[in-house]
C-alpha cells in the first residue's frame, strides 16, 4: 500500500494559518521519506496558545517560504497520491483554505482519515483514538505537534491498519473497511468562492530581518 501521510500545524484559529507540514511517504507499508517545511502565514499572526503547542513562532517562519511557494516542493510528493492525515477533516479543511486563498490550481486530491483506519481495526482494543493515544498504544515514537512527527506516527498507523485488513490499493479502502475516500477538488473550490462570493485578500510582501 502507498500512500503520502500529512500534518498541518497553525498559527491561529485561521484554516489559511499554516506555519508547518509534515509528511511521511510510504511505500509498500513502509515509510520511506519523512519531510517538514516552515510556512510563513498570511500576516505571520501567532496565537500564544497555539504556540504553545507547537512550540514555533512569528520569528521562526519571518524568513520561510509562504504555502504558494512550498506547494511547489510539495507537488511531486501529493500527485496522483493518496493522502492520509489524523483527524483528516482539520488537515483536509486547511488544505481546502490554503489551495483557495492562495488560487494554487491542482489536480483532485484523494484522501482518508486514520482515526478512521484505527476506529475500524482496533475498535475491541483501544480505548481512545487521538493520534496520542494510538501511538502509546501501538509503540509508535511521537513528538506531538511537531508535523514531521505527527505526520510519521499517521503513517504507522494507517500502514499497520491497511496490513491488518490486507488492503494493497486504495480502492480496497471502501469495500474491506467500509470507509468511503474523501476528495479536494478544483471545481469544489470554485464553487465554494462563486458561491460566497470570495475575494482572495493580497499577501503582504515578506518583511526581511536585519542581520546585525
Amino acid at each position: 500500500m502507498d500512500f503520502v501521510a500529512l500534518d498541518f500545524e497553525t498559527a491561529n484559529e485561521l484554516n489559511t494559518s499554516a506555519c508547518e507540514i509534515g509528511i511521511a511517504v510510504v511505500r509498500h507499508y513502509k515509510i520511506v521519506e519523512t519531510k517538514s517545511w516552515l510556512i510563513r502565514p498570511p500576516q505571520n499572526r501567532f496565537n500564544p496558545y497555539n504556540t504553545m503547542l507547537h512550540g514555533i513562532s512569528a520569528d521562526d517562519v519571518d524568513d520561510a517560504m509562504n504555502f504558494k511557494e512550498v506547494w511547489q516542493e510539495l507537488l511531486p510528493y501529493f500527485e496522483d497520491q493518496l493522502l492520509v492525515a489524523h483527524n483528516a477533516a482539520f488537515d483536509m479543511n486547511v488544505m481546502r483554505s490554503l489551495l483557495l486563498h492562495y488560487e494554487v490550481p491542482f489536480k483532485p486530491i484523494p484522501y482518508t482519515c486514520s482515526i478512521k483506519v484505527a476506529r475500524k481495526v482496533w475498535k475491541d482494543d483501544a480505548k481512545r483514538f487521538g493520534l496520542s493515544h494510538m501511538s502509546k498504544f501501538l509503540g509508535i515514537q511521537l513528538d506531538h505537534h511537531r508535523a514531521e512527527s505527527d505526520a510519521m506516527a499517521c503513517a504507522e498507523i494507517a500502514s499497520r491498519g491497511f496490513r491488518e485488513f490486507q488492503i494493497s490499493f486504495k480502492e480496497e479502502i471502501e469495500s474491506k473497511l467500509n470507509i468511503v475516500l474523501g476528495s479536494i477538488t478544483q471545481q469544489a473550490l470554485d464553487d465554494t468562492k462563486n458561491k460566497f462570493n470570495l475575494t482572495i485578500p493580497k499577501t503582504p510582501p515578506r518583511k526581511r530581518r536585519k542581520h546585525w
